[in-house]
Formats: structure tokens, sequence, C-alpha cells
């Protein structure tokens, strides 16, 4: 599996630059959590930052939604904390919501998800962390 296609650095640089709406799909409240962590980053450097999550009504006191296709707003970034395994019903509802992009975090690899997301016109991101990217390319 080639993964350099969903790395590309001037793609990952556009989206930090140009994206408003980052949906963390995956979102925890738990402050030791990686997604949590990240959630807060995200909303500190001004991102609107909607977290996803059935578990939760809100995460830092923003509403939190069960689903993507919850929300009511453009979604740009679909940044997504789930297991591998479980990351192609994402993809497929990334695309259904109109989504401009998926983002999967470091370790997340799922070739089908990845394709499915760029068949369906959303630019992707594979095994990378949002926060050091954003660190590297802006900060």
């Amino acid at each position: 599996m080639n993964l350099d296609k969903y790395k590309d650095e001037s793609v990952i640089q556009r989206l930090l630059k140009e994206s408003k709406t980052i949906a963390v799909y995956g979102a925890s409240n738990k402050e030791w959590s990686t997604s949590h962590s990240i959630f807060k980053f995200l909303i500190g450097v001004g991102y609107e930052v909607i977290p996803v999550n059935p578990k939760y009504d809100e995460i830092l006191g923003v509403k939190c939604y069960p689903t993507l296709s919850d929300i009511e707003k453009q979604i740009d970034i679909v940044d997504v904390f789930r297991r591998p395994s479980e990351v192609v019903c994402v993809a497929e509802e990334a695309v259904q919501i109109g989504a401009k992009a998926i983002w999967f975090q470091e370790g997340v690899i799922n070739e089908d998800a990845a394709e499915i997301a760029s068949s369906g016109g959303l630019d992707v991101i594979m095994d990378r962390c949002i926060l050091k990217e954003y660190n590297f390319h802006i900060n």
C-alpha cells in the first residue's frame, strides 16, 4: 500500500490554511485522550470545531453530535479518531454530507475508506496528526 498520495504536503498546507470548520469524529471529553487534546488545540488556534461522538452531549462546552449527518453546517475537514476497521462508514458519511476533506489521524490507515472518500471528491490525508502538521506548516 502506497500512502504517499495521502500525505501530499501541498494539500495539507492548503487544508490547514483555507479550512474554517473541522468535525472531530471520535472526540472525547477525557482530558488524557489525544482526541481531546487536539480538539482543544484546534479551538485554540481559531477553527470552529464540532465534536462527533454519540457518547457525549457536549465537549468543552461545545454541542456534540452523534453523527456527521446531524451537523447542519458545511464541514471543511472531518478529522477521524477511530480504529482503522471502523472508518469506512465515516468516509461514506463524509461523502454524503459533502465534506471537503477527510483527515485520518496517525495510525488510522484504511485504503478502502480513503478510496471511498477520494472517489467521492474529498481531499484525503491519512496517517498524519493534524496538530503536528499545523505546527509544521502554519506556526
